[in-house]
Formats: C-alpha cells, sequence, structure tokens
C-alpha cells in the first residue's frame, strides 16, 4: 500500500506492529535515513539492539546470499518484543531476495524495513511494496517539513508551548535547514533551555542557529549602515589585524546592502521583505536590519549598491595602483555619511 505524505508522517510515529513491513525511498538520504531512525525507534522502543531484536543488512550482504534475509526474519530471538530486520540502500539489484521474504513473511516473524534512493514507478521493489496488501511503501520528498512534522521535532526534543510567533521562526529555520541540522538545532536549543522556565524566544533561536554571516563582518556593516563614520576606522584596522581582505569586506556589504535594499523595496513593508530572506534573521540582528531598512529606504540604498559595485569594479582593476583597504574604508564612509542625511 502507498503512503501519503501526511499518512507516512503518522505511521512513521506509530508504526504497526503486525505490518509485514515498509520501503522508505527518495533522493535525499539524509531525509529517508532520518524517516527510518524515528519510525525503527517508535517501533521497536529503547535497547532494541541490546536485546538483538533489530538485524540490519547492508544491501551488499544480499547480492552475496540472497537467503541471509529470509533467515534474519524467520529467526527468534532471547528477548520478548517486536523484531525488525533493516536492509539500507536497496534497489532493484536486489529486489528478488526481498520479495522473497515478503512472500514467505508470517506473523511473529520481524517486520521488513528496506530503505533506497530515488524509485520509477515501474521499479520491481517499489511496485511490490505499493501492491502488497500487509505492506507499506512511503516516498520521502525535499518538501519543507510540515507544521505538524516541527511540532513532533520541538516534543522529541523537550520543547513544548512555544509561543505562535516564535513558532513561525522556527518554521523559517526548519525551511532553510536540512532535517538534520534543524534537529540538531532543536537539540542544541532544548540544553541551552535547560533550567530556564522563561518561554522559548527569538532571542533564544538567535543563540542556537547556525551562524549565517561572518560575526567578524557584522560589527563594520552595522557601524555602517547606522551612519557612524567615526567609528570605521578602529573597527577596520581590528579587521584588517585578523585577516579579512578588502574584496571580502567588499562583498560582505555589498551582501548585507543587497539584503536591506529586498526588504526596504518589499510591496508587503520591509517586516515582511525581512521574514522572507533566506537564511531567516534573528533576534537583535533582525531587529537593526529593520531598522536599517526602514531608516534608508529604497532609493538611497540603491546608490548604496552603486558605491559598492564601483568600488568591487575597481578593486578587481588590473590598472588601480591605490591602496585596497584605503578604497573600501572610503566607500564605507561615503555609505556611512549618505545614512546620516
Amino acid at each position: 500500500m502507498k503512503l501519503g505524505t501526511r499518512e507516512a508522517a503518522r505511521y512513521f510515529a506509530r508504526p504497526e506492529p503486525q505490518r509485514t513491513g515498509v520501503l522508505i525511498y527518495g533522493p535525499d538520504a539524509m531525509r529517508v535515513a532520518l524517516r527510518r531512525q524515528e519510525m525503527i525507534a517508535a517501533l521497536l522502543g529503547p535497547g532494541a539492539e541490546e536485546e538483538m531484536r533489530l538485524s540490519r543488512l547492508p544491501a551488499s550482504d544480499l547480492r552475496r546470499d540472497p537467503a541471509v534475509l529470509l533467515d534474519a526474519v524467520k529467526a527468534r530471538g532471547f528477548f520478548p518484543g517486536p523484531r525488525a530486520v533493516l536492509v539500507d540502500e536497496a534497489g532493484d539489484g536486489v529486489a528478488d531476495p526481498i520479495l522473497a521474504a515478503l512472500a514467505d513473511w508470517a506473523e511473529g516473524d520481524a517486520q521488513i524495513v528496506v530503505t533506497a534512493g530515488q524509485l520509477k514507478p515501474t521499479s520491481k521493489l517499489r511496485k511490490a511494496f505499493e501492491g502488497h496488501r500487509n505492506a507499506y511503501a512511503a516516498a520521502i520528498y525535499d518538501d519543507p517539513p510540515s507544521r505538524e512534522e516541527i511540532e513532533a521535532v520541538l516534543a522529541r526534543a523537550g520543547l513544548r508551548d512555544v509561543p505562535g510567533p516564535v513558532m513561525g521562526d522556527l518554521e523559517v529555520l526548519a525551511r532553510t535547514l536540512d532535517p538534520g541540522d534543524f534537529r540538531q538545532t532543536m537539540d542544541k536549543l532544548a540544553l541551552y533551555k535547560i533550567g530556564d522556565p522563561a518561554p522559548l524566544s527569538a532571542l533564544d533561536i538567535a543563540a542556537c542557529a547556525p551562524a549565517s554571516t561572518e560575526a567578524d563582518l557584522d560589527d563594520i556593516l552595522d557601524v555602517v549602515a547606522d551612519g557612524r563614520a567615526g567609528e570605521i576606522g578602529p573597527v577596520l584596522r581590528r579587521l584588517k589585524a585578523q585577516g579579512v581582505q578588502p574584496v571580502g569586506l567588499c562583498i560582505g556589504a555589498a551582501r548585507h546592502f543587497r539584503a536591506l535594499y529586498t526588504a526596504a523595496a518589499d510591496p508587503g513593508g520591509a517586516a515582511k521583505g525581512i521574514a522572507r530572506m533566506r537564511p531567516p534573521v534573528f533576534g537583535p540582528r533582525r531587529d537593526r536590519m529593520l531598522r536599517q531598512a526602514q531608516h534608508w529606504g529604497a532609493p538611497r540604498l540603491e546608490q548604496a549598491l552603486t558605491i559598492l559595485t564601483e568600488t568591487d569594479l575597481t578593486l578587481r582593476s588590473a590598472g588601480q595602483r591605490a591602496p585596497d583597504m584605503a578604497l573600501v574604508e572610503r566607500a564605507l564612509i561615503r555609505l556611512a555619511m549618505l545614512a546620516a542625511r
């Protein structure tokens, strides 16, 4: 039987021990592995490997010995509880022994869990599971996780009672990060909140989310965008001592002002423009960028991008002889003075 996206999510959370097996397949190996891990944990409970209730068989083992799968499915363990046999990275090349195990499966045998990459509708393996009356086939796509799936990840991490606006930030983060990175971030967030009774906030997410920009560049970009021309020299000297290159600094500034322009020019307003940014911006940095976008406005940000583009072209020109950092410093001072108008 074929499981749709929502049915599959519910089944992985509460698998049915009496089923013959399940095929989990899709183009993203990480997403497939996470779903398989979730499903087996829910099916077998803790201690399954120690109690030998889970057998792992690489697909290569089936090629060498086709009977090994059926032997594992029929084997009886010393410990009570549901059992499963996992075949990872399968394909039509090992379909015959898997189909034989499906056909010979009887009540009380171990459930057959198979993972695979992308399978065509004509795949022998896929058709066998989709057409079986007591087995499931679930395709894992690259679609963003639903709110229900995000709440399940939060619950596993021990994070509950998340305020609505903060849940919105988490949904944006989940759409931006890979599933594995998102789960790791939630685990990190759960550790970060241990002993803290306050509700989850955007500041907490900002503290735990993967960094999307170089922190060293943030200082100078905020100084420039806020129009604090007198602070540019000291900050630039510190960055130069840390090895920041002029071209990299110019590229970072252009990226920052391009993001501000995108926000300022958004038809729904700067706040909506900031919310649409990828990767997402959280906490105090989001507030600063929103304030800067509203202060500058789209016309002045166009001028800023023109200045930065001209500076970048000059830096890359074979004929220019002026010191690179001096050119960048002059451009940043011009931007700061533009902000102060």
